[in-house]
């Protein structure tokens, strides 16, 4: 394993998104301080707890894992198609670097960027609503499974993607609207019963319904499930680079 290369394209990436932090860390915050103070203030007059735990208090987490996802898709899709749209991706293939060292590089940058923007989020929050964190340890590591299992999704998408428009449909038309349905903001349990049982169907609802069990011991599905969703979910994407890299398939513009 060359560490050497992998520490090149993580600082590479990392640099980048400081030269860009406006854009990159200032803007994704605000966005979520927006979507704080519209539901918090619209929702949270007429609901004044869920389950025991105030609004305000309660859609945090789901507003974490709304950035969080988006941003671990975005950031690592978008900096692996970059270099190929604009044709730098010849410099890595001519170095000495293989295609796992490329991965890890790329992924752990991007996971790295997301559960920082989520970390300054939920410091951002503590001014707003008053916070309790139950089990922290297990909130670590649902940030850090989710950030790297969407991370590896958003490496997928930047493969795939052939121009700007396909590098953007999942994150808008798949991944959004999931988290909005997956119960960010709002309880299952407040749903009819049909709509209830649709919504089990969305795999995002067992990632949001266990980050918020780390904050309050409250959640939708047994914890159990959720993290073996997001165990499965990591698996499928590593599978799906394990069987590129194994097809012989090549970065390439």
């Amino acid at each position: 394993m060359n560490w050497r290369s992998i520490k090149a394209i993580y600082v590479f990436e990392m640099t980048r998104t400081f030269r860009t932090i406006l854009q990159s860390i200032v803007s994704p915050v605000l966005s979520t301080i927006l979507y704080f103070v519209v539901f918090g203030a619209a929702i949270g007059g007429r609901i004044e707890s869920v389950e025991g735990v105030s609004y305000g208090a309660f859609i945090v987490p789901g507003l974490i894992m709304l950035t969080l996802l988006q941003q671990s898709v975005t950031n690592a899709s978008f900096g692996i198609y970059f270099p190929k749209f604009i044709g730098t991706i010849y410099e890595l293939l001519s170095a000495p670097v293989n295609f796992i060292e490329i991965v890890i590089g790329y992924v752990g940058a991007a996971a790295t960027k997301s559960i920082m923007i989520a970390v300054i989020i939920l410091a951002t929050s503590t001014f707003f609503v008053d916070l309790r964190i139950e089990h922290p340890v297990w909130m670590v590591a649902f940030l850090l499974l989710t950030g790297i299992s969407f991370a590896l999704l958003g490496f997928i998408i930047g493969i795939w993607a052939k121009n700007f428009e396909q590098l953007q449909l999942v994150p808008l038309l798949i991944i959004t609207p999931l988290v909005f349905l997956g119960g960010s903001f709002y309880s299952v349990s407040m749903l009819p019963e049909g709509w209830r049982t649709v919504t089990f169907f969305n795999p995002v609802l067992y990632l949001i319904s266990g980050f918020r069990w780390s904050f309050y011991g409250i959640s939708d599905v047994p914890i159990a499930v959720s993290l073996a969703a997001v165990a499965l979910f990591m698996a499928a994407c590593l599978g799906v680079i394990w069987w590129i890299f194994r097809s012989g398939w090549r970065l390439r513009p």
